[in-house]
Formats: C-alpha cells, sequence, structure tokens
C-alpha cells in the first residue's frame, strides 16, 4: 500500500547524472515503496529540473534511519554555515576556498 507521504518545494541549485551537471527546479522528499534499495519502504529523495526530459534527475532512496542521520548532519552543516554567513562573512573576511585577487 502506498503512503501517500510526499513533499514537493522549489529548489535552486545543480545535480549530476553521469557527467553532465543541470539545473535544479525542484526538490521532492517522500516515504514509499523502494524502487531499487533493497528495503520495503524509504525515504526518496529526487532533485529535478521539470523543463528537461525526464531523465534530469538525481535520486536517492534511503532507509528512515539513514535519512535521520542525514537530517541531523544536514541541521548541523547547516547551523555552521549561518555562523559562516553572520560572523565571518558579515566581517569583511574571505571565504576559506576563495583567494582574494
Amino acid at each position: 500500500m502506498c503512503t501517500s507521504i510526499v513533499e514537493i518545494i522549489g529548489a535552486d541549485g545543480m545535480a549530476k547524472r553521469g557527467d553532465e551537471w543541470f539545473a535544479l527546479t525542484h526538490a521532492v522528499v517522500a516515504y514509499d515503496h523502494a524502487r531499487h534499495a533493497p528495503h520495503a519502504d524509504v525515504m526518496t529523495l529526487d532533485f529535478i529540473n521539470t523543463g528537461l526530459e525526464p531523465g534530469a534527475r538525481a535520486g536517492i532512496e534511503l532507509t528512515l534511519e539513514s535519512a535521520k542521520q542525514l537530517l541531523a548532519a544536514l541541521d548541523r552543516a547547516i547551523t555552521a554555515a549561518e555562523f559562516e554567513e553572520r560572523e565571518v562573512r558579515s566581517k569583511g573576511a574571505e571565504p576559506a576556498l576563495v583567494q582574494a585577487v
């Protein structure tokens, strides 16, 4: 039985399929039957561009536990990035990976 748990948001970024990168328009988060992973139900993340052919998609299937760990890791990274933006760059510091010209 399908769960009908689906969230769709707009997404601004890039995704890669094979050797090609494409711009994103949406991200889809769902909990449903696995299509490829050897599990019954999984969290599915699909990053898509609705203006391109159906293959313009980067898909991921994660167990619920792995999805929770990913969520926690994203939360930690977002908190650190917000600190970086607020406390470091707002004071005129250059980003660590970008060299000043």
